[in-house]
């Protein structure tokens, strides 16, 4: 018979163990000047802002894009009317991968997972009729990052909105392709090399774009845990500012301009701790390994997206609660943005029902739930605290391995990464399958017959009417002019001065985003996994 005293053993995803009760004795030792500060203070632990949402709440940034761009168009339209306060954009595979709509790899993927763009022509289509000079805009984009950038300061441009005004993001992480998602084009190497350029581009003439958003995302997305997350993820952001430094560029110069992206998962107080560890760890890496003089450059600025591995096919009407739970870790976590994922995401693209839901549910966060009335809500929490330490711990032990390889580039050649996330994901489906790990309506409280639910659809004539577009710009474009442009991009790739400057005159020409990657592949190569 077991002793009815006994306790249950409980830890975080991460493996963290959870105590029944934490008070004063799991706190011995801890300073709250040096290790949480004020808000909008070194090291940042309660926040990046003084006043967090008490001055303004987080930028509501519904991530949207399918279709053709006058569809995405539409969907943009509808949710700034609807209240969202900034634009994010989703972009079809083949554009991820650098390949035009009329490509053979192109065929059954237009469209389907974002946005189809392949000329400037499509990107005058997207931004129709919307106020550049006033909204900023996401694009989760990153082998062809540089080449979207460009295409969307050129129509910026054309609205009479100068560099200066141009706000925005680009996720531009390719590390984080080779580690958990797969649309890279190119070697690491010669990836770095554009990402680097980005960045001096936008120091000399984007000043207040965001040149990267360095993504966690993707990583918890592939299974890893939340402290896998945060370490690889900057461990990542370590080897972008390093490769910037080793291209001659000053880290006060781009890093202000740095951003991150996180995963928010069900488990609410692991992703408050984690959100706090990772903007304590990223002033103390900025300050003390990089010299960092500029506070902005110490500040992990972030986004933020709710879970959608955690959203299930059964019960989904259940993912509302899931995603309510996630917005609320973020908020309390003291994100700077955030998208709400729509509850049907796990049978196809949101309806428009749902991501009217799925964005009312963040301002119901922000406007009903008390959470922005004053900053860093569970700070001082004995749990919290002891929490946030036992992340950041973890998180440098991860940082302290990849070090000794040699840096995150060299950690993702040899596999580290990636073996590491496979594992623990391994470890999480077991956990489900067992029964250890509750996921409600797949192994527990399950329903014998699934209601069916309204799917998104995707109009094959999309893809048709795209080439059409495409096969005609091809045909009344300069050609000549096209060509002496690709021309230019070559030699800079082969050489050493920045790419997107001729890159953005070959786009003004109309070249189009496949056949730039096409220059680019010609001289940087394609990646082989495992060659």
């Amino acid at each position: 018979m077991s002793n009815p005293k006994e306790t249950i053993q409980r830890f975080t995803d991460s493996g963290i163990e959870i105590k029944s009760l934490y008070g004063p004795d799991d706190l011995k030792g801890f300073d709250a000047d040096q290790e949480l500060g004020a808000p909008g203070s070194y090291p940042y632990t309660r926040g990046v802002h003084e006043e967090m949402y008490r001055q303004r709440l987080w930028t509501m940034r519904q991530y949207a894009g399918f279709g053709n761009a006058e569809s995405t168009n539409e969907r943009f339209k509808f949710l700034l009317d609807a209240g969202q306060t900034g634009l994010s954009c989703a972009f079809d595979l083949p554009t991820q991968m650098g390949f035009d709509s009329d490509h053979p790899r192109s065929e059954g993927e237009v469209g389907k997972v974002g946005v189809a763009i392949d000329s400037l022509a499509d990107m005058r289509l997207l931004l129709k009729d919307l106020p550049l000079d006033q909204v900023t805009t996401s694009m989760t984009i990153n082998s062809t990052a540089s080449t979207l950038l460009l295409m969307y300061q050129l129509v910026a441009e054309e609205q009479g909105v100068g560099g200066p005004k141009i706000r925005g993001t680009i996720q531009n992480d390719i590390l984080k392709e080779y580690v958990a998602r797969g649309t890279y084009i190119y070697p690491p190497r010669p990836s770095m090399r554009l990402i680097v350029d980005t960045f001096s581009y936008c120091a000399e003439n984007l000043p207040s774009w965001n040149t990267i958003s360095i993504s966690g995302y993707h990583i918890r997305e592939a299974g890893s845990t939340a402290v896998q997350e945060i370490a690889f993820t900057i461990a990542n952001g370590i080897a972008y500012v390093e490769a910037a430094q080793a291209a001659g560029l000053d880290v006060d110069a781009f890093a202000p301009r740095l951003s991150f992206f996180w995963n928010a998962h069900n488990n609410l107080f692991e992703e408050v701790a984690k959100f706090r560890a990772a903007r304590r760890m990223w002033a103390k890496i900025m300050t003390e390994r990089f010299g960092a003089k500029d506070e902005r450059s110490k500040m992990m600025r972030f986004h933020t997206q709710t879970g959608g591995s955690t959203l299930t096919a059964q019960q989904p009407e259940n993912n509302i609660v899931r995603v309510a739970v996630q917005a609320m870790a973020a908020a309390m976590g003291g994100t700077q943005s955030l998208h709400t994922n729509g509850y049907d995401e796990a049978l196809g693209l949101p309806t428009m029902k749902a991501a009217k839901i799925a964005l009312r549910t963040q301002q119901i966060v922000g406007y009903e739930s008390g959470v922005a009335d004053t900053v860093d809500p569970l700070a001082g929490s004995y749990f919290i605290e002891t929490l946030t330490d036992q992340t950041e711990a973890a998180a440098f032990a991860y940082l302290e391995q990849i070090d000794a390889m040699g840096g995150a580039v060299d950690a993702i050649e040899a596999r580290f990464m990636q073996d590491e996330i496979e594992s623990a994901a391994y470890a999480y489906a077991k956990d489900i399958d067992s029964g250890q790990k509750v996921v409600i309506g797949v192994n527990k409280f399950v329903d014998e017959k699934n209601e069916p639910t309204d799917v998104f659809p995707i109009d094959p004539q999309l893809q048709l009417d795209q080439v059409a577009r495409l096969q005609k710009i091809r045909a009344e474009r300069d050609q000549s002019a096209v060509d002496a442009a690709m021309r230019d991009l070559e030699a800079a790739a082969r050489g050493t001065q920045n790419v997107l400057v001729p890159m953005k005159e070959a786009l003004r020409h109309m070249a189009t985003l496949g056949e730039v990657a096409d220059v680019l592949r010609g001289v940087f190569g394609t990646y082989q996994p495992g060659g």
